[in-house]
């Protein structure tokens, strides 16, 4: 019984645990502001997990490539964060919940491909 106490209190101990954050990634089309159905996947799967936890806050951040337009570009993210907080929205997720927040274009990219992004995270407020 005694080994059995110390074994059963570290059990009890990590199920307490929190996971660290996961980020959700929806890629979009160059120069595009339209949700593809592996987006909108993500977008689906990221609203259900929010409304198992609905004391966190859900941010989402949105990234676009430094073109030759910086305000075109800037757009652009703002447009990519505000669609994919509209989806969640219409998922389910409360308005007040949603956190937004458009990221400057950037030329230190890892690739074209990461640069068309909105990166979606649920967090604690």
């Amino acid at each position: 019984m005694r080994r059995l106490l110390p074994v059963l209190g570290l059990s009890l101990l990590a199920g307490c645990a929190t996971q660290p954050a996961r980020k959700y990634v929806v890629f979009f089309a160059n120069n595009s502001v339209e949700l593809d159905s592996s987006s909108r996947a993500v977008i689906s799967e990221i609203s259900a997990k929010a409304q198992r936890h609905p004391s966190r806050v859900v941010q989402i951040e949105g990234y676009a490539g430094a073109g030759q337009d910086l305000s075109a570009d800037s757009l652009l993210a703002v447009q990519r964060a505000k669609l994919v907080a509209e989806q969640l929205h219409q998922d389910g997720v409360s308005g007040d919940r949603i956190r937004q927040t458009p990221r400057a274009p950037s030329t230190t990219e890892a690739s074209a491909v990461g640069s068309r992004r909105v990166e979606i995270e649920l967090v604690n407020p």
